[in-house]
């Protein structure tokens, strides 16, 4: 069987989700109870089982009732062409007798249906599709999602986060007070950014950079300096792992001209460019960087940042300049690297088992495991790795898997490379690798 007028038109509108379309529906109950004078229409509403035969087009009768109103007031066509009901051999003529049909049915006094517009307008210009509790819920989730993603697995988040971004973007196409829309975008921003993070741990950086852009249009739309400047940051971040430190300087540096409301986002964009002016081999540019990220450090109010992964703490200010002290590469660099990676890594394992940042955590070890090798300690050097490999196996990222296999390429090309110890450590790093990651299936980023 071919696709009905009903699976077109519900995939060209994007209302393949039973939610979506479940709104729609009810959404359109409402208007028509309103308009024909029936309240009790405004209760009607769709179960998932029909919405799924509608969509095989497994209807042998078309809707009567109000589900037939309902359909014909939401696509402007009689429900039998609509679901594909229609009598073999009905024509052209015949169908267009079937519309004006239907049209006659909705049609009302033109001047009555003029001042009943005029009466919706302005009850909708009274009423908002959005309402604080609304908001907070969207709030919570937020914070939510914030707090624990540095210590759940990726994949599943990812959905999570996808889903509350949609009803965000649902509520946008609605109506609300300006507040309530800059608010909206503000969320809507977070979430795209989110989903830029996650995108990138997963190892998609095209999706990654496509989200962080819709991210920052909303932060620019909800008039945020705090969300601008760490959307940049993470543009940034994804520019610098993927070896474009160029572009990592000049979008951390870009993102310094948009000084936050408060909080973190300022710190952590000059240390962003700290570690890029160390991957150019930029040096003295990467001190500057990391005494400006000190300097901004000592500003930092306790309110401003929204919390969880968009807070750049203590300790991942210390990872970061140790990674821009590894870059350097001298005997004393490397050996203030190690301290700040072994600083970086006591401060994070600090934390309450379900708050510990563990991809950070592995990247602060990896740091220190690089250290130690630069330092000749290849025992040192290992037992981090192995510890990271027994945390990447529950919680894959991107960074992390990057970090691995640098430090396979410098343990190769060590004076120690060819040690029973470096050899253990290059078959873990082999058999993490040919793990791969599950895909997430096709769709909409």
């Amino acid at each position: 069987m071919g696709r009905t007028p009903f699976e077109t038109l519900v995939a060209e509108r994007g209302w393949q989700r039973f939610s979506v379309f479940r709104r729609r529906y009810e959404d359109a109950a409402r208007t028509l109870a309103d308009r024909l004078r029936r309240p009790e229409m405004r209760t009607a509403t769709i179960s998932a089982r029909q919405f799924a035969r509608w969509l095989r087009g497994d209807v042998e009768s078309a809707p009567r009732n109000d589900a037939r109103l309902i359909l014909e007031h939401l696509f402007e066509m009689p429900v039998e062409q609509l679901l594909g009901t229609a009598p073999p051999g009905k024509d052209v003529a015949e169908t267009a007798i079937a519309s004006s049909v239907f049209d006659a049915r909705m049609q009302e006094d033109a001047v009555t249906s003029a001042a009943r517009d005029s009466a919706r307008f302005a009850a909708r210009a009274e009423r908002s599709n959005v309402g604080p509790h609304t908001l907070d819920q969207i709030r919570a989730d937020i914070v939510r999602i914030l707090a624990t993603y540095p210590n759940r697995p990726v994949e599943p988040l990812f959905w999570e986060v996808k889903e509350i971004r949609d009803r965000t973007f649902e509520l946008l196409e609605g109506r609300q007070p300006p507040a309530y829309t800059r608010d909206l975008y503000l969320a809507a921003g977070v979430l795209c950014g989110i989903l830029a993070n996650a995108s990138f741990d997963l190892g998609r950086l095209v999706a990654a950079e496509t989200q962080a852009r819709a991210g920052f249009l909303c932060a620019e739309l909800a008039g945020h300096n705090g969300l601008r400047a760490w959307l940049r940051g993470l543009q940034a971040l994804m520019a610098y792992w993927d070896g474009r430190g160029e572009d990592a300087v000049r979008l951390a540096e870009t993102g310094l001209d948009f000084p936050p409301e408060g909080g973190t986002a300022g710190v952590r964009l000059a240390s962003i460019a700290a570690r890029a002016y160390g991957q150019l081999g930029m040096h003295a540019e990467a001190q500057n960087a990391l005494r400006l990220a000190e300097e901004l450090r000592e500003r930092v109010t306790e309110d401003g940042d929204l919390g969880g992964m968009m807070e750049f703490p203590h300790e991942k200010q210390l990872l970061y300049a140790s990674t821009t002290l590894l870059w350097q590469g001298d005997a004393q660099a490397v050996q203030q690297a190690e301290g700040h990676a072994e600083d970086a890594v006591r401060l994070y394992e600090s934390a309450q088992p379900g708050e510990r940042r563990v991809g950070e955590l592995s990247l602060a070890r990896l740091d220190l495991a690089r250290s130690r090798l630069m330092s000749s300690d290849v025992e040192g050097a290992a037992d981090q790795v192995h510890t990271v490999l027994g945390i990447a196996t529950r919680r894959r990222t991107e960074s992390v898997t990057r970090c691995l296999d640098r430090f396979a390429r410098d343990l190769a090309g060590a004076p120690a490379g060819a040690s029973r110890v470096a050899l253990g450590v290059q078959e873990a790093i082999e058999a993490h690798r040919r793990r791969a990651p599950r895909m997430l299936p096709g769709g909409h980023q």
